[in-house]
């Protein structure tokens, strides 16, 4: 119940330390797992968003434009007679008498427990099964949008995904169109919504704010990354096209330069060049006496303000992209491994991600004790440790081919010279992944087996010039390449 200004006050300071208390005692909590990790983020940023909300309305208590906050203390100030106390005090305790018989449940209403409640409940975040619970990106509509543009081309879904952040591979003059600026706003939209989902502490705004103030200083000295040559164009074209406007002081000398010179003059400036020859001479003519910063904005071209924008948008996403590295290289690789599989083992592997999510969701409590770190088995439970010794799954086999990935016991290892990983590094290093190379690991004896490999087909092969038979009058034989030598010589 708050009945004063003074008493809603208290009750909010109440609220923001109870709030700080709560966020800070969750944030020291181990989560157990990578959904219990993502949930624990969202419910902070819950807390945070609620101390925002809780703070602006001490604000505006604060800055009391009503002046009722004024009234109230001036009131509580005021030295009251000796006899006006307890009639005050009186009633002010029949008002509250009032409140708690009109709200039968006020009375039992805990706020701490309210607030208890905000550690229990489980944040609904929302994924596509593409995006596996915030482990990859799902960029199936902006891979058709690119594909079907006149900007995009034609490309693999795992290709786009490494290189959709690359915008300086797309040609300036395809570039500044509007279609293009509507792709780059659906690229960041979603990239935004994803970051909010899975990283809900990130502060993107402020990110935001920071990234804005340094684009404008490197915009104004064409430095921003991919929009580097606008200055040094601008400045040549002003040079071929210069109007130095001292030499004229009416507007109809300058409508004696032509449409075409006026028209060159004006957009070398970012100033709009249609019209008539006297409507471009007077607009030429307002730069005499105002700059062209303090120019009024209905006078530029829509052309320069759709670049920078487009350059804005270019560089917002580029450093999301750069925060989302790691989901991006995941995401490529999960697009690649796809490629590799049949129908029935993606069906499998999904299956076993949904049985993996399932497993992850349970609470703490119900987690297995398991010190050793074993493997589970098919039950659920850690394996024997003495089973665990029998197949090796303590020793460590690394593959340079794969990435220096690791693969724990010598099953595993042995398995993974078929699976999707290793078969993409063979292909890497343009070597056909046959019996020949299994058990090799390094890049420098696969490399070296294949050279010998290749070497050995070419002994095998039929050479002309050393085994075709060549014979002269007198019955002599000869191979191609003496026969030849012999007949330039004159000798045959």
């Amino acid at each position: 119940m708050a009945s004063s200004v003074l008493e809603a006050t208290r009750a909010a300071h109440e609220d923001l330390e109870r709030l700080e208390r709560l966020a800070v005692r969750e944030l020291q909590r181990d989560p157990a797992n990578a959904r219990d990790r993502l949930f624990q983020s969202h419910r902070v940023r819950h807390m945070l968003d609620l101390v925002v909300s809780t703070s602006d309305k001490l604000v505006e208590i604060y800055e009391d434009k009503d002046g009722a906050r004024k009234d109230e203390i001036s009131t509580h100030l005021t030295a009251p007679v000796q006899s006006d106390i307890f009639p005050k005090y009186y009633e002010r305790l029949k008002e509250i008498r009032d409140y708690h018989r009109r709200n039968h449940s006020a009375r039992f209403v805990s706020e701490t427990d309210d607030y208890e409640e905000l550690l229990k409940e489980e944040p609904a975040i929302e994924f596509t099964g593409e995006e596996a619970f915030g482990r990859y990106l799902d960029l199936h509509e902006l891979y058709n949008e690119f594909i079907n543009s006149k900007f995009g081309s034609l490309m693999e879904y795992s290709a786009y995904v490494g290189t959709f952040a690359q915008t300086e591979k797309i040609a300036h003059n395809l570039k500044a169109t509007r279609p293009y600026k509507e792709y780059l706003e659906h690229i960041l939209e979603y990239l935004m919504s994803f970051l909010y989902r899975t990283e809900p502490l990130q502060d993107i705004e402020k990110i935001f704010t920071k990234l804005e103030s340094e684009f404008e200083e490197q915009w104004t000295n064409g430095e921003v990354p991919g929009w580097e040559n606008k200055g040094t164009e601008k400045e040549s074209v002003l040079q071929e096209s210069a109007v130095d406007l001292d030499y004229y002081s009416t507007v109809e000398e300058l409508v004696e330069l032509g449409p075409e010179k006026l028209k060159e003059a004006l957009t070398a400036r970012g100033l709009k060049g249609g019209g008539t020859v006297q409507q471009r001479a007077e607009r030429l003519f307002l730069l005499k006496h105002t700059p062209l910063e303090k120019l009024d904005r209905k006078h530029f071209a829509k052309g320069d303000d759709l670049k920078k924008e487009i350059a804005l948008i270019e560089m917002k996403m580029k450093r999301l992209c750069e925060i989302l590295d790691e989901v991006i290289v995941r995401t490529k690789e999960n697009a690649e491994k796809k490629l590799t599989l049949t129908y029935e083992e993606m069906e499998a592997e999904r299956e076993e991600e949904e049985v993996q999510a399932d497993s992850e969701s349970d609470d703490e409590d119900q987690q297995i004790y398991n010190p050793l770190k074993l493997p589970m088995g098919w039950d659920g439970k850690p394996i024997p440790y003495w089973l665990y010794k029998l197949h090796g799954l303590g020793q460590e086999f690394k593959c340079e081919i794969c990435g220096n990935h690791s693969y724990w016991g010598r099953r595993a290892y042995e398995r993974h010279f078929k699976e999707w990983r290793h078969q993409h590094g063979m292909r890497c290093l343009g070597i056909p992944n046959t019996k020949n190379f299994n058990e090799i690991t390094s890049i420098k004896e696969a490399t070296a087996l294949w050279e010998r490999i290749q070497a050995k087909q070419g002994q095998n092969k039929w050479r002309p010039d050393l085994e075709e038979e060549y014979e002269d009058k007198d019955g002599n034989i000869y191979n191609k390449k003496t026969y030849t030598d012999l007949q330039r010589q004159g000798l045959i």
